[in-house]
């Protein structure tokens, strides 16, 4: 390149040297009007006029940072004059893993199961993968995408958990509609190429290469899960899986029609180990194949424009330097600031992520409460909010739900912070969308037999506070039986006295008042022992009520722990419903 192409990338800012002139002009012109003084005053009373001498007086700072500021314009103006070579297309290193979920993958020949070792081994290649994206699609009679291309390994990572032969619609092993799904990623991603790891015990898999749409750009590699002996399959209620003719099925690997189809794939074949063997020669066979694909994308480039004002840096400090003592350059900066924009309180974390994506690490460390007071997504708030037990006190907090889904949250966010006739009403919600919300219709049925539950202890409970009350004011009834005979027996003996002696008035009258006074004595202290003994009841009967709600806070945290997070039962009704708009077709023959 030569200086002929030179230009600017952003010549707008070239504009800023019109107000710069004019600070420039006003400073000069008060330079000169400054040096007048000596035409019309002597030269012995220039001092006692001016702060200082002429001589004195220096143009330095304005001339270092007039010049350290057309530079600063110059270098933000984007100057450039040559090219460098840019690669057109990003290295993805795409790969699709595509995994047989039919149930022979549940035979017990490799422990603990082919399926749960196969998890192992997709995990570890995910850890594997430093760059370039990954996809799972699960397969038995048809094929379901679970994660579509992405860079993020965790995301896929924490669904494996989920998957069993237990979410799939129809059973079979249908290799060829999971080679076509894996083709269907690449292309709606733009990838003209990238990698397939059929991970299989597919024994009928010889028509498979032929049935699907596979590309030459496209390269199939398999990952055989099992043994050659095989093992019978074992069945989720118990016992083995048997033919149409009630034979015990036994599942056997065909490594040599699985290293065939790999072959005509492009790809290799490897047999499940073990050690880490197998995954470190597949990682080794799509980190070679990536780095050839890199090799002749690289004559596929563009040019890019160079920017050189960084150059300018260094003599702009230098210039600046100079002009600190006078603050001329401060004074210049400001013609270069933009129009003022509304500033906004911001963390340190918001220079480098979004709300959202700092919910989700929190999300992610276990911190619930925080994920749900950031998230405003209200799906990912109702999860939060799950998560971290919230007690949802106002309807403002509650996710806001138009779907079976968002209900379904909804319930199981309120049945956790314990309001059970409010995540009824929920999951009822979820119901009349979606009647075939099997998850919803369970946590309903469970959350009404924990109300009905507690209702009944209420009950019982309020059944015994009031046989306590009445067995007290029976008590309190006899107690005042019981004193009334003696008083009759002691109006008896005044009568009797009253009969034999016959007395004077005025003697019964004299021996009457310290009886009374005696009888008035005697009350007031039964009163006043009273007192303590119904306080001691008020301060029981208020501990036993505070028991009872700590009794029934752990109750309830008890049975929320009842309630299931099973990632699968969502899965399972996607790929059914999915399955129901697919066209239909025959179920397979051999439903392992």
């Amino acid at each position: 390149m030569t200086f002929s192409e030179f230009h600017f990338i952003r010549p707008y800012w070239l504009l800023v040297f019109i107000p710069l002139l004019v600070f420039i002009f006003l400073s000069v012109k008060s330079k000169l009007r400054q040096g007048s003084w000596q035409a019309v005053c002597d030269a012995d009373l220039l001092p006692f006029v001016l702060q200082e001498k002429e001589s004195r007086q220096s143009h330095m700072p304005l001339i270092t940072g007039s010049l350290a500021t057309i530079l600063a314009i110059i270098a933000l103006a984007g100057p450039t004059w040559q090219r460098i070579p840019t690669p057109v297309f990003r290295n993805a290193a795409a790969l699709v893993i595509a995994l047989d979920l039919s149930r022979s993958m549940d035979a017990g020949d490799i422990k603990p199961s082919r399926l749960k070792r196969a998890h192992y081994k997709i995990s570890d290649l995910l850890k594997k993968r430093q760059d370039g994206q990954t996809a799972l699609v699960v397969y038995a009679n048809s094929a379901f995408t679970v994660t579509p291309l992405t860079d993020d390994t965790e995301t896929i990572n924490s669904q494996l958990s989920a998957l069993s032969s237990d979410i799939m619609p129809a059973q079979g092993s249908n290799s060829a509609l999971a080679i076509n799904k894996s083709v269907e990623l690449f292309k709606n991603a733009g990838l003209q190429k990238g990698q397939i790891l059929l991970i299989t015990d597919d024994d009928q898999i010889e028509q498979a290469l032929q049935q699907s749409e596979l590309p030459s750009a496209y390269q199939l590699s398999i990952l055989g899960v099992g043994t050659n002996e095989g093992a019978p399959i074992k069945l989720a209620q118990g016992g083995f899986l048997k033919d149409s003719s009630g034979n015990i099925v036994l599942a056997k690997l065909n490594s040599r029609a699985l290293q065939e189809v790999a072959l005509s794939g492009g790809g290799i074949y490897q047999q499940i180990t073990d050690t880490d063997a197998d995954i470190e020669r597949l990682s080794s066979h799509f980190e070679r194949t990536a780095k050839h694909g890199e090799a002749l994308e690289n004559d596929l480039l563009l040019e890019n424009w160079v920017e050189s004002g960084v150059w300018l840096l260094l003599p702009i400090l230098f210039l600046s330097a100079f002009s600190f003592r006078r603050g001329l350059l401060g004074l210049a900066f400001i013609f270069l600031l933009p129009i003022p924009k509304n500033s906004y309180a911001f963390e340190w974390q918001d220079l480098w992520q979004t709300k959202e994506q700092q919910a989700q690490q929190q999300y992610i460390d276990g911190n619930y409460q925080q994920a749900a007071e950031q998230f405003s997504d209200s799906a990912w708030r109702a999860a939060a909010q799950y998560k971290a037990n919230t007690k949802v006190a106002e309807e403002e907090t509650l996710p806001q739900a138009t779907t079976d889904t968002g209900f379904y949250n909804q319930g199981n966010v309120l049945a956790k912070s314990g309001q059970l006739e409010k995540s009824i009403e929920s999951y009822e919600q979820a119901l009349k969308l979606n009647p075939d919300n099997q998850d919803a219709q369970y946590n309903k049925e469970l959350v009404e037999k924990e109300l009905k539950k507690q209702q009944q202890q209420q009950n019982q409970d309020n059944k015994d506070q009031n046989k306590d009350q009445s067995d007290k004011q029976q008590n309190e009834q006899g107690e005042q039986s019981e004193g009334d005979p003696e008083q009759q027996d002691q109006d008896g003996e005044q009568s009797e006295n009253s009969q034999e002696q016959q007395e004077p008035e005025n003697n019964d009258q004299q021996d009457s008042k310290p009886e009374q006074e005696n009888d008035q004595e005697a009350e007031k202290k039964s009163s006043e022992s009273n007192k303590p003994e119904e306080e001691q009841a008020e301060s029981t009967q208020a501990s036993e009520e505070d028991i009872q709600d700590s009794e029934q806070q752990q109750a309830n945290e008890q049975w929320l722990k009842r309630i299931p997070d099973d990632p699968s039962g969502l899965l399972k009704r996607k790929f059914k419903y999915q399955y129901g708009r697919q066209q239909q077709r025959k179920n397979s023959a051999q439903q392992w």
